[in-house]
């Protein structure tokens, strides 16, 4: 009898084909649908580890040089605004790097290597020489005394303690603060042009480059912007890094009070966008505004003319006929130097806002980190098939007395030098001794004044073990150079790694950056054609003529060994010296603070009007003590401005000395007293109301022969802010 046929568990074969049918048409279905999805929003890469943390480094704002114009009279007097450490930590799941940027002159190689001291105690081999990045923005306006060679030390008063412990203790802080707050998150970048915000104060050198080169070029200075934008999985942002290419030098040397100058504005006022509110250094948002290949670059863009003319400088020399390169100084876009730090600062603030807005192409892929110490006394290069070039030790030319029209020096130097000067040389080997002829003919035609690298008493005066470094974030591959790199040396080095990280087809679209300022600090990079104009640049490229050509061979080998996946097999080079005897210290302890007769530390000495309207300045002057008596500063302040709340019939603070709107100046008198005078620039948006400014401090007395440090507090009268003199 004929009937359909059975299969197992008593179903048939039409019922299972239909079955398997039905289920192949629902996983078909699924995978269309999610195909359909991620074609409409992108596809979801794997996320990163994010944190990002913010810490007060700022020093003893009082007597300390401030470091970056090695000008003698310019020691700290105060604080205009406070130096903050940003920190950045990525994490792939398998690696880890960190970037720091700090409101600092320069990194220094004793400060990082503290650093790194202090992060091994803490975390052991989490974070190490090979992942964690650490750069400086270059404000010349932050106290010195944080280097360990002699040359650094003679120009800083040596090397302070009271100084440098604030810069490990706060960038240390940012990385803990960053490793406490690290989360799942995405980075995405952008880019684009910012002008009227830098121009070239070494045009004569770069012409010296060759023409077929320059001609590829809109700019003779590199004007992108490039930011990283940081989210959490909501998309909410949670932090932004840029670099750009600017000396921070918009406050002059002139200034004697801290400053961020204006790349640390620039970070000030996107953290006040984004954490409303919020005091400076306060607040989740943490914005990053990094240094780059500025070596040649300068915010004074109205360029170089002479004070007692007006007219414009020689264009070679940077001189004038009469005052020399003293009178020949380049001017910023505002009326004095405030006005230029707040253009240029905001400017670059505006920029990146505007690229943090529109950031969508997201970065995705492993980390890399890429790691040698290299002694640059000692670095030849094959060139072609027949020649070699080599580097050479240290030695700083005739230019490098001259200064930059940024800050010239105080003798009759003149840039563009290429051959000595008798008077000098003769002072020179009287001193210090003659540089031997073979440092002389490797750093032709550099007409040597200091012979550094054949210079060690009491301590070496500059390095010979030198850190080279890439960290890579996909395809972001962010270059640390130890100094301050040209605009064309930094597209040279940019073009090299790029080209290294691409050759092995796992990069594409490589996005890379010049990171200055990063790790230790070795003067300038210049191009070889542009060392033989030996202006200022020039002369400060300590390692020789072929300094540029050995950093491009060092960076090739460490891009090449991050494209082959081979960083394990790169030699660790020279490990570099961590001095512990003749370090020396020329500042002198600070010593028992005076104050006039029948007067108090704190008393008010010039009071402030009792009505004040938005625009204008108020100003308070109190006895004071001497600011190095107040110890570690950090995440404290010496002012306070504060609004009356008639609701809690309490005071709030709405500024303290980190807000662009305060100056916090000391004067030193005689007779060991001194003075504070708090200034307040109203805010045009500033509210109406009662206020009051605070003064915080400390004074050293001696009791029994021991000194005792004792802190004392100062209130200025209240006073009325009002859009009229004429109020109810």
């Amino acid at each position: 009898m004929a009937g359909r046929k059975k299969v197992c568990c008593g179903l048939s074969a039409l019922e299972i084909t239909l079955t398997v049918l039905f289920i192949l048409m629902t996983v078909v279905s699924v995978t269309l649908i999610t195909l359909m999805v991620t074609w409409e929003t992108g596809p979801q890469h794997q996320p990163y580890l994010i944190g990002v943390g913010r810490a007060d480094c700022t020093g003893p704002p009082a007597e300390i040089p401030l470091m970056g114009y090695a000008n003698p009279q310019q020691t700290a007097a105060g604080i205009h605004t406070r130096l903050f450490s940003r920190a950045f930590i990525i994490d792939d799941g398998k690696k880890r790097v960190v970037f720091v940027t700090a409101d600092i002159g320069m990194v220094s190689q004793r400060l990082r290597l503290e650093v790194l001291q202090a992060l091994q105690v803490k975390y052991g081999d989490l974070y190490r020489q090979d992942n964690v990045v650490l750069s400086g923005t270059h404000t010349h306006c932050g106290p010195a005394g944080y280097f360990q060679y002699t040359l650094f030390m003679i120009s800083s008063s040596g090397y302070i303690r009271d100084a440098i412990q604030p810069l490990v203790n706060g960038i240390v802080k940012s990385i803990d603060i960053a490793h406490g707050n690290m989360k799942p998150g995405r980075i995405y970048r952008s880019r684009g042009a910012l002008e009227d915000s830098s121009l070239n104060r070494s045009p004569h050198s770069y012409l010296n480059n060759p023409e077929d080169e320059r001609h590829r070029y809109k700019w003779n200075t590199d004007k992108q912007v490039l930011v990283l934008k940081f989210t959490d999985l909501d998309g909410d942002g949670i932090g932004m890094l840029s670099w750009f290419a600017v000396h921070a030098v918009s406050m002059n040397y002139t200034n004697r009070m801290v400053s961020s100058d204006n790349m640390g504005y620039a970070s000030y006022l996107l953290e006040q966008d984004k954490n409303p509110g919020e005091l400076p250094g306060q607040g989740g948002f943490v914005a990053g505004f990094s240094s780059s290949n500025l070596g040649d670059v300068s915010p004074n863009i109205k360029g170089p003319h002479c004070m007692n003319t007006g007219l414009p400088c020689d264009y070679l020399n940077s001189s004038c006929p009469v005052g020399g390169t003293k009178m020949c100084k380049a001017f910023g876009p505002g009326d004095d130097m405030f006005d230029s730090t707040r253009i240029i600062g905001h400017n670059i603030y505006s920029k990146a806002k505007e690229l943090y807005a529109n950031a969508v192409e997201e970065v995705t892929g492993v980390l890399h980190s890429a790691h040698q110490w290299v002694n640059m006394t000692d670095v030849t290069v094959q060139i072609n098939e027949t020649h070699t070039v080599s580097t050479c030790k240290p030695a700083l030319g005739h230019s490098f007395a001259a200064g930059t029209t940024d800050g010239g020096g105080d003798l009759n130097f003149t840039q563009g030098a290429v051959e000595g000067d008798p008077f000098w040389d003769g002072i020179r080997d009287a001193l210090v001794g003659e540089p031997s002829n073979q440092t002389q003919e490797c750093h032709h035609p550099k007409p040597i004044l200091f012979s550094t690298g054949e210079m060690n008493w009491p301590l070496p005066w500059h390095p010979q073990i030198v850190d080279v470094q890439i960290i890579s974030v996909g395809s972001v591959a962010v270059v640390a150079i130890p100094g301050e790199m040209t605009t064309m040396a930094g597209r040279r080095l940019r073009e090299a790694v790029k080209q290294e990280l691409q050759s092995e087809g796992a990069f594409r679209d490589s996005e890379v950056v010049i990171a200055g300022l990063s790790n230790i600090y070795t003067h300038y990079i210049t191009t070889y054609e542009e060392y033989q104009v030996q202006r200022y640049e020039g002369a400060s490229t300590i390692y020789g003529p072929h300094t540029l050509t050995a950093y491009l061979e060092k960076y090739r080998g460490l891009a090449r060994a991050i494209a082959q996946d081979k960083v394990l097999e790169l030699p660790v080079g020279p490990q570099p010296p961590f001095f512990e005897k003749n370090l020396f210290n020329l500042l002198p302890a600070p010593p028992v603070d005076k104050k006039p007769e029948n007067t108090s530390f704190g008393e008010v000495l010039q009071q402030v009007y009792p009505v004040y309207r938005q625009g204008d300045v108020v100003s308070v002057t109190f006895v004071a003590g001497n600011p190095r008596n107040s110890g570690d500063i950090r995440d404290k302040t010496f002012v306070t401005v504060e609004i009356y709340d008639n609701r809690t019939e309490t005071w709030e603070v709405v500024h303290n000395d980190a807000s662009w709107e305060t100056r916090f100046h000391w004067l030193k008198g005689s007779n060991q007293q001194s003075n504070s005078t708090i200034e307040w620039h109203i805010p045009p948006m500033a509210r109406s109301g009662i206020y009051r400014i605070k003064h915080f401090g400390h004074y050293k007395k001696r009791v029994a022969f021991r000194p005792v440090i004792t802190p004392y507090e100062g209130t200025s009268d209240v006073f009325r802010v009002s859009s009229s003199f004429y109020y109810q």
